[in-house]
């Protein structure tokens, strides 16, 4: 198992976006991770983990978050690797208007949040980042589709999951495969006695043109 490790360069702002993420969660229901405590490990030191995978401190790589939701993992890797260049793809509306606003109070640059489904905004955006990150995207089989489009050859998708991460690979071999990935490794860790597991897959040759499919079939149909 990884060790379990800390995470902010800035108290301050980690109780700022909390500070954010609870007062918004009053009106939408962004998290239902609501005490302080738990917010830093099983949000932000969560998020973090990626850092394991990834050398997100080297020149400024295009990192994108897929379907980001209150910001994780993508915001917690802003604050930390300010040199990134983070695009944070969210189909509700709502939590779109909160990662505008929170990114804005944090005042963090080069972040672009964008409303919309990855169906649609890989054929504006694809094969154009070092890094497609996910948290809670469902199983690997619709993930891959619906994130490795917009890695370039030779970047990475980082898929973050729990103790199941070996039956999902095994379900997902063939969509990886005909999308252009392939496994590099799986970092196991853990946070606050929870299993955790980051698949990391190489983009290792161009994804086929008619992937992904249309809005919706990935969840409905998974390769």
């Amino acid at each position: 198992m990884a060790r379990e490790f800390c995470i902010f360069r800035s108290a301050m702002r980690f109780d700022l976006f909390a500070e954010q993420l609870l007062e918004w969660n009053k009106k939408f229901n962004l998290t239902s991770i609501t005490g302080p405590d738990d917010i830093r490990i099983k949000h932000f030191e969560d998020s973090l983990a990626l850092s394991k995978a990834f050398g997100f401190a080297s020149g400024s790589p295009m990192v994108i978050d897929i379907g980001s939701g209150a910001g994780f993992p993508g915001i917690p890797l802003k604050m930390a690797f300010p040199n990134i260049i983070l695009t944070l793809l969210e189909a509700t509306k709502k939590k779109t208007e909160f990662l505008k606003h929170a990114t804005a109070v944090l005042g963090l640059e080069n972040v672009e949040v964008v409303w919309g489904r990855a169906e649609d905004f890989a054929r504006q955006r694809r094969e154009a980042f070092d890094v497609a990150a996910c948290r809670a995207l469902g199983p690997l089989r619709t993930a891959v589709e619906l994130c490795l489009p917009f890695v370039r050859p030779g970047g990475v998708f980082l898929a973050m999951k729990g103790p199941g991460a070996q039956q999902e690979i095994k379900e997902a071999q063939k969509a990886i495969k005909l999308l252009g990935g392939s496994i590099k490794e799986v970092i196991a860790y853990r946070i606050k006695d929870n299993d955790r597991a980051i698949i990391v897959v190489k983009k290792t040759g161009k994804t086929p043109d008619r992937y992904p499919r249309r809005a919706g079939i990935p969840k409905k149909d998974p390769l």
